[in-house]
């Protein structure tokens, strides 16, 4: 069979197959057309779910008249011009290929008039010749009958109602990543969405608020870092906010949404620890960097990229995210930004009040652990005199034996003492295993073994990390097959695997052999762990599974060494270990996720009780 040219109609028709996959393409490539033109109010109308109508008129620049019929010919764009700008690009569409491929498969009209200018002109997909039109300042794209000379591909698409809802996704896609823009979505004439443009940083958490809700946005930790010419700014969920589904999770690289496996990994291992089984992070997220340091240009689809130095944005983003989430405290949620480089826990200590900072030592076995407590609130040691007879009046009762604390409300009339703390003093003890506490908001319950694990995981963290890493060398070294490319991987990557407590040494083309592992697991699977990390390398550059195995060993011993069900505590021990949870990173979590407190508010006990109905 001889070679021959295919006709441009065909070569636009198989194009449009990469960008052109259901209604919601046509809108994203659309909008994205729409910001590039500096629009300020972008109004998208639906029919049918986009099967028989898509619409978006837009107020940007406008195209000049003589380059309407050449915007629907395949790779026309005014966005880049030779190869160098292909490395530096800042527009979020660039390849030329969008209206072209849409006007293939559908019936297509373009009306516009420059900004400024004083006429307006029109072209049709099929026509391809201007004619003098209506139209305000900006921009309007008809798309009819999407599909229609393609009955094959208009059968794969689903009901008008889920189409619908692809594109509700893009939509609130682009209204996340251009707060200043407004947006307004309607259906068959009727409003869908509409979000008002804002700005600055409470324009963006409405904004949020809007398309996430209410409940993500008070709960958002406000993230603002930049370190080695990356900055990640936006907003994450807290990880009591976590979800069943990845459904409230929005990645953008300047500007645009991306869908990356190193970011996704990346974030995932940020929220370790503190994120339940099963259960996923919320978050919206923008990271700034170099356009050199980004290749846009892997797929027609563009939600595919490739970082120059991924290695570099996987640590960044797992450092600024975990320490975002480590800096949380019970009211710190939704605040100002935590500086790059500060200590989080030595943060929270400096705004305690003094009285944290006395101790008591609540003894776990054999380990004493020191808590700081509001000695004020702490009736005499059941063998010290209470200075309490009955001639002052009816005793005060007792919990597991020892005198109840005056309430502390009692006590902060004055002026000059210190405000309650955030969980409040303690009441007592249910079933020994919560801690009932009192604070100005009402009633906090605390999960007293979640609590104390967490406190102790993270002291044993701290403990370790001042060690370093302890080697222990094997008596019989382990051979692991690899692979060539992996044993490749393992000496291009020789000094930070040693780093992890390894020693490897290449035997052959794929062989290496393991004569050093880290103390803590010398008892583990060498080979598998050398695999893994491996693999890591691989696909990210950096691996973790050292330190994940040994996070895991640490979490295990904190498990087993904290306060178990049905342990009495004083009260004493019960306000100590409440100020150790407030001042502990991830404090509010346990090392498996499960919350390690709740408040019940007054007006929530009112509600219980029917008071004021």
């Amino acid at each position: 069979m001889r070679i021959h040219l295919l006709p441009p109609e065909l070569v636009n028709q198989i194009a449009a197959g990469e960008v052109v996959e259901r209604p919601a393409s046509v809108v994203k490539e659309l909008l994205e057309n729409s910001l590039d033109a500096g629009a300020r109010s972008v109004e998208i109308d639906i029919e049918e779910g986009g099967l028989r109508l898509i619409r978006i008129r837009d107020d940007g620049v406008g195209i000049h008249p003589d380059d309407l019929t050449l915007s629907l010919k395949s790779h026309a764009t005014s966005k880049i011009k030779q190869f160098a700008d292909l490395e530096r690009v800042v527009s979020l569409g660039f390849r030329g290929e969008a209206l072209a491929s849409i006007a293939s498969v559908s019936r297509l009209t373009l009306n516009s008039c420059l900004r400024g200018g004083l006429e307006a002109w029109s072209v049709s997909g099929g026509v391809g010749q201007i004619a003098p039109t209506a139209h305000p300042e900006g921009t309007t794209v008809e798309v009819r009958d999407l599909f229609y000379n393609l009955p094959a591909r208009r059968k794969f698409l689903k009901s008008p109602r889920t189409e619908l809802g692809h594109i509700e996704e893009v939509v609130r896609r682009a209204a996340l990543s251009h707060i200043g823009v407004g947006f307004a979505l309607r259906q068959n004439r009727r409003p869908l969405q509409t979000f008002p443009a804002g700005h600055g940083q409470d324009g963006g958490l409405q904004r949020v608020a809007v398309v996430l809700g209410e409940g993500f946005a008070k709960g958002a930790i406000t993230l603002d870092f930049e370190a080695g010419g990356l900055r990640l700014q936006g907003f994450a969920g807290s990880p009591s906010s976590a979800r069943s589904q990845p459904d409230q999770q929005y990645f953008y690289v300047n500007g645009r949404v991306i869908r990356d496996r190193l970011v996704t990994h990346a974030l995932r291992q940020a929220y370790e620890g503190v994120l339940y089984h099963g259960r996923h992070p919320a978050y919206v997220l923008y990271l700034h960097l170099d356009p050199e340091q980004i290749d846009v240009n892997v797929h027609p689809t563009k939600h595919e990229v490739r970082f120059r130095d991924s290695r570099g944005v996987h640590e960044f983003l797992v450092r600024t995210l975990r320490q975002a989430i480590a800096g949380t405290r019970p009211w710190t949620l939704n605040t100002q930004p935590t500086e790059p480089g500060a200590d989080p826990a030595a943060e929270a200590d400096q705004r305690l009040p003094t009285y944290y900072q006395s101790s008591v030592s609540l003894r776990i076995g054999a380990d004493a652990l020191p808590y700081g407590n509001p000695p004020s609130l702490v009736s005499a040691a059941p063998d010290e005199p209470s200075g309490w007879t009955e001639e002052d009046g009816p005793a005060r009762p007792t919990v597991f034996g020892e005198t109840w604390a005056e309430p502390y409300q009692t006590r902060i009339s004055d002026a000059s003492v210190a405000p309650a703390p955030p969980l409040g003093y303690a009441l007592a003890q249910l079933q020994g295993i919560y801690i009932l506490a009192e604070n100005p908001q009402g009633l906090v319950l605390v999960d007293m073994h979640a609590a104390h694990e967490r406190v102790t995981f993270e002291r044993l963290k701290v403990a370790w990390a001042g060690e370093g890493v302890r080697r222990q060398p094997l008596l019989v070294p382990v051979t692991v097959e690899v692979g060539e490319r992996a044993a490749d991987l393992a000496e291009e990557y020789r000094d930070e695997i040693r780093a992890f407590g390894l020693d490897l040494e290449r035997l052959g083309r794929g062989t290496l052999v393991v004569r050093q592992v880290p103390t803590l697991l010398v008892q583990g699977d060498a080979a598998a762990l050398v695999k893994d990390i491996l693999a890591d390398f691989a696909l990210h550059g950096t691996s973790t599974r050292v330190a994940e195995r040994y996070d895991h060993f640490l979490a295990t011993m904190a498990c087993h060494g904290s306060l178990r069900a049905h342990r009495r505590l004083s009260l004493a021990e019960m306000n100590a270990l409440l100020r150790d949870v407030e001042a502990t990173e991830r404090g509010d979590q346990c090392n498996h996720g499960r919350p390690t407190w709740v408040q019940m508010r007054l007006t929530d006990l009112d509600r219980l009780f029917l008071r004021g109905s």
